[in-house]
């Protein structure tokens, strides 16, 4: 009996002891994480962080949809991003996109483009004016250090897709009047600049047209940084080529790791780094990881493009009540049909592909929030910081971090600035 008695106390004594031990490293882990949270949020407190894409504009044209207000995280029509959740996400600066969907290359096209582009840019204006002490105008590196001492998010702008100028090319002087630094040459559709990197509609790809060179060349002579994400790979190859200032990708992954046409092979990457650009990593799932098959999501949504458009050209539509029982469809659709999503981890996978590649000086972030960007654990702008600790965990330092999360692109900036200048001379 005693023995029986004993056989039992030792049995418990060890189950106890498991239980405390796996207790133990439950708290140890949650407690970790917490610590890497802070410690996160506390690099964010000393560098500054950029983001190189959103295409929230489009949202802000809307006169139902405050960017000044708090939306709760993915609830309908809250999108990815406002200046509360800038604060929250501990994101310092944003080039936010004015978008315009490719249209007709006809005169008509060109100046319903335009009208779009400048009805955006208004939007920014009037986000500045209305909320002075919580974000500001930023065209320079000076800008957005400044703005960060202040305690103040930098609005700088970039411009996606080169349609709105047309075969005008003073339009660049215009837009760069208006605060643009940035120029997409294409979107998802070829154009007059150049050849997309998802339209195959003829066989060849024929790159940089001859007016295309006459935009980049403007683009240096101003002070525009030439954007490559959307270009086709010989439209890319010709940029290199034309260019006299370093040139960058705001929101592009990279082919190795994720065979899109949207990403940047190895010798992209190289031939960035040579003409000192650099890599802005965008977030979007299927350009982080291949997207498992889901025939029936596919053919749901090809439907709907017949139908509507695509979901980001929906952003454009006029026609509000349209426009709401579109989205509401293609809400409908992704509910029944769920999207394989990468996660925080996929991106910094990208991150460890650049820096082994061509090194830390080459890589940056660039979402693509409001415009299909979004991540397991990133899924809006108030969960940015979540990037910083994924990095920490993989052993990043204070320093490579401040590259990653701003100084990079401030320096390509910075660049073509100067470079503009010493053209004009």
């Amino acid at each position: 009996m005693k023995r029986a008695i004993s056989l039992a106390s030792g049995l418990w004594l060890l189950v106890s002891m498991a239980l405390l031990t796996t207790s133990c490293s439950a708290s140890k882990i949650q407690l970790d994480e917490k610590s890497l949270e802070a410690e996160a949020k506390a690099i964010h407190n000393r560098i500054l962080s950029v983001d190189t894409h959103c295409d929230t504009p489009s949202r802000m044209t809307r006169s139902n949809w405050d960017i000044g207000e708090r939306h709760e995280p993915g609830k309908q029509d809250s999108g990815k991003i406002d200046l509360p959740r800038m604060a929250e996400g501990r994101l310092d600066a944003l080039f936010f996109g004015v978008f315009v969907g490719q249209g007709a290359l006809t005169p008509e096209g060109y100046q319903k483009a335009r009208e779009r582009a400048l009805q955006e840019l208004d939007a920014l204006d009037k986000m500045c004016q209305k909320y002075p002490n919580l974000v500001g105008p930023a065209t320079t590196p000076a800008d957005a250090y400044r703005l960060k001492k202040e305690g103040q998010r930098s609005a700088f702008i970039g411009m996606e897709n080169g349609y709105p100028i047309g075969r005008d090319l003073s339009l660049l002087k215009t837009f760069y009047d208006r605060g643009v630094r940035y120029v997409t040459l294409c979107h998802s559709a070829d154009n007059d600049i150049c050849d997309s990197s998802t339209d195959r509609g003829k066989p060849e790809d024929r790159g940089l047209s001859d007016f295309g060179r006459q935009v980049v060349a403007e683009c240096n002579r101003l002070g525009i940084m030439v954007d490559v994400s959307h270009v086709s790979d010989k439209s890319f190859a010709d940029v290199i080529r034309a260019t006299k200032a370093p040139i960058f990708a705001s929101h592009s992954c990279c082919r190795a790791v994720c065979d899109s046409p949207r990403n940047l092979t190895d010798d992209m990457l190289r031939a960035l780094a040579k003409n000192g650009g650099v890599l802005q990593m965008c977030i979007l799932s299927s350009y982080l990881r291949p997207p498992q098959p889901n025939p029936e999501r596919e053919k749901a949504l090809k439907e709907l493009e017949a139908k509507y458009g695509t979901r980001r050209n929906l952003q454009n539509v006029q026609d509000e009540e349209l426009r709401k029982k579109a989205m509401q469809e293609y809400r409908d659709v992704q509910q029944k049909y769920p999207q394989d999503r990468a996660t925080v981890k996929d991106i910094v996978d990208h991150i460890d592909h650049v820096v082994k590649v061509v090194g830390i000086d080459y890589v940056g972030i660039g979402t693509d929030f409001d415009g299909g960007g979004g991540v397991i654990g990133c899924d809006d702008v108030s969960e940015m910081f979540h990037v910083t600790m994924e990095l920490l965990r993989r052993g990043y330092s204070e320093k490579e971090i401040r590259k990653i999360w701003g100084g990079n692109i401030m320096r390509v900036l910075e660049k073509v600035i100067k470079a503009s200048k010493n053209s004009i001379l």
